[in-house]
């Protein structure tokens, strides 16, 4: 019997092809749900199905399946399973969304972050299943990025006259950006250590002793790309 047409398939959006892109890396995805996505991103390359096919080493009705699920049913439908097939979810939909939103929305009494014993232990979630559903949810409730705004009112005026600077220096003046780094302690072991050799690392005592503190300077020549460096000691009485 012959095959039935293909779908007609597009560029992937934006938002769904980093999301695909996320379950293909991520460790928990199930390897047929890594097996249709990498299909869907090599069609929405314009690649062949047979040529899609010879790549993922699977069958060309396989590929022209899981294209056509994807644009009637888009990214959700790689995750479906075939009534009667594969393991049953031990866990409901309604639990997994509850964790997630536990993650997104909440924080453990007296502790900074949750870990996936302590939503385990919250959500009624086994800890491995905890950790997978963070990968594919790309979630890291262990890290935190800082940012800053300035209430200054005229920062963009300041800004603006910063950025003019490096962008267009007088003529014959040099431009550097300086930073410091302050109160950097000047250590020293009380004993000398013992040079690496075949069979042992280098060694060093546990103990040391303070000899001061450290500033350093450095400065960027914006036009030559160096940076100029300057270091202080600051003896402790």
């Amino acid at each position: 019997m012959d095959m039935p047409a293909p779908q007609p398939f597009g560029a992937l959006s934006n938002d769904d092809q980093e999301q695909i892109q996320r379950w293909v890396a991520a460790m928990g995805t199930p390897q047929q749900v890594v097996m249709r996505c990498r299909i869907v991103l090599l069609a929405s390359a314009g690649h062949t199905e047979t040529a899609i096919a010879e790549e993922l080493n699977v069958n060309r009705k396989t590929v022209r399946l899981w294209k056509g699920r994807f644009v009637s049913g888009g990214v959700s439908s790689l995750w479906e399973i075939a009534p009667g097939r594969g393991r049953k979810p031990i866990y409901t939909a309604e639990q997994v969304k509850a964790m997630i939103d536990a993650t997104l929305q909440s924080k453990p009494a007296g502790i900074a972050h949750w870990s996936c014993r302590l939503m385990a232990a919250s959500s009624g979630l086994s800890k491995s299943t905890v950790s997978n559903l963070w990968r594919s949810h790309n979630l890291k409730p262990h890290s935190t990025k800082t940012f800053k705004l300035s209430r200054d009112p005229k920062f963009l005026e300041k800004l603006t006259d910063v950025i003019g600077l490096y962008l267009n220096p007088p003529e014959k003046a040099i431009v550097l950006c300086v930073d410091e780094k302050t109160q950097v302690q000047a250590l020293n072991r009380t004993q000398l250590g013992l040079p690496m050799k075949k069979g042992r690392c280098g060694t060093m005592t546990h103990d040391y002793k303070r000899n001061g503190t450290t500033d350093l300077f450095a400065a960027l020549d914006l036009l030559q790309g160096k940076v100029a460096t300057s270091a202080i000691a600051i003896r402790s009485s």
